[in-house]
C-alpha cells in the first residue's frame, strides 16, 4: 500500500515532464521515421541513449549523412553540461545502492530539474527519485512508441514541432524559479546565455554559457561562504 502512494505520488510529480515527453517523444519518434532510422533502432535511441536533444541532433547528422564519429563528438558537446548536473548531486547519490547506476543514466535535464526543486522534500528519497526517473524515461519511451507508430502510418508536415524541447525546458524553469524564489541563479544563466550568443560561435555556445554561469556562482558561492562568521579572510 505504502509504495503505490509512493507511485503515485512520483507520478503527480512528474506530470509536468509527462505532459512535455510525450509530444516530444512522438516528435523525436516521427523525425527519426522521416529521415530513414528504423523504427526499432528509434526506440531503442530511447531506451538505451535516452537524451532527448541529443536524440535529435543525432537524427539530424545522420540524416545529413555524419558519420559515428562526427554524431558521438557532436552528442558529448551538447550533453556537456550533464557534468555539472551530476557534479551537483554526488553527495545525494553516494548511498542510493544499486539504483545509482540508473540514477545517474537517467539524469536528463527535466529530472535534475525535478530532483533538486524537492531537495527539501522528506518524501524524495532514493527510492523516490528512482520512481520519479524511471516515470520520465517511460513518458519519454511512450511518446516515442506513439511518435514511431505515427511516422510508419501517416504523412503530414512535421516543420516546427521540434520546438517542444524549447517550450518545454521555459516551463520547467518558470516552475523552478517560482518554487525557489532565488532569481540571482536565473539572471546568472540568462546574461551568460546572451553574452555567449553574442560573442561565441554556435558550436561553442552551449558549454561557453554554462562553463561561464558555474563559475560566476562558483564566484559569489564563495564570496557568500566568506561572509559568514568563521568564513575564511
Amino acid at each position: 500500500m505504502l509504495k503505490r502512494h509512493a507511485w503515485q505520488e512520483a507520478g503527480v510529480t512528474t506530470l509536468p515532464v509527462m505532459f512535455g515527453y510525450l509530444p516530444l517523444g512522438a516528435a523525436f519518434g516521427i523525425l527519426a521515421i522521416e529521415v530513414g532510422v528504423p523504427a526499432w533502432g528509434a526506440m531503442l535511441m530511447s531506451l538505451l541513449i535516452y537524451a532527448g536533444a541529443g536524440q535529435f541532433l543525432a537524427v539530424a547528422l545522420l540524416a545529413a549523412g555524419a558519420g559515428l564519429v562526427e554524431v558521438a563528438v557532436a552528442t558529448l558537446m551538447l550533453n556537456s553540461r550533464h557534468l555539472f548536473y551530476g557534479l551537483s548531486l554526488l553527495r545525494r547519490f553516494q548511498d542510493a545502492g544499486w539504483r545509482k547506476p540508473y540514477l545517474v543514466f537517467a539524469l536528463t535535464d527535466e529530472t535534475y530539474s525535478l530532483l533538486t526543486t524537492h531537495a527539501g522534500d522528506a518524501g524524495l528519497d532514493h527510492a523516490q527519485a528512482f520512481r520519479v526517473s524511471l516515470l520520465n524515461q517511460l513518458w519519454w519511451v511512450l511518446g516515442s512508441m506513439a511518435g514511431v507508430l505515427i511516422g510508419t502510418t501517416l504523412t503530414f508536415d512535421s516543420r516546427g514541432i521540434e520546438f517542444a524541447l524549447t517550450a518545454l525546458f521555459i516551463v520547467l524553469t518558470l516552475e523552478q524559479a517560482r518554487r525557489l524564489r532565488q532569481w540571482l541563479p536565473f539572471t546568472i544563466a540568462l546574461a551568460t546565455g546572451l553574452g555567449a550568443m553574442l560573442l561565441l560561435p554556435e558550436r561553442h555556445l552551449l558549454l561557453g554559457a554554462i562553463g561561464t554561469a558555474s563559475l560566476v556562482l562558483l564566484a559569489d558561492y564563495r564570496r557568500r561562504q566568506d561572509r559568514q562568521p568563521g568564513g575564511s579572510a
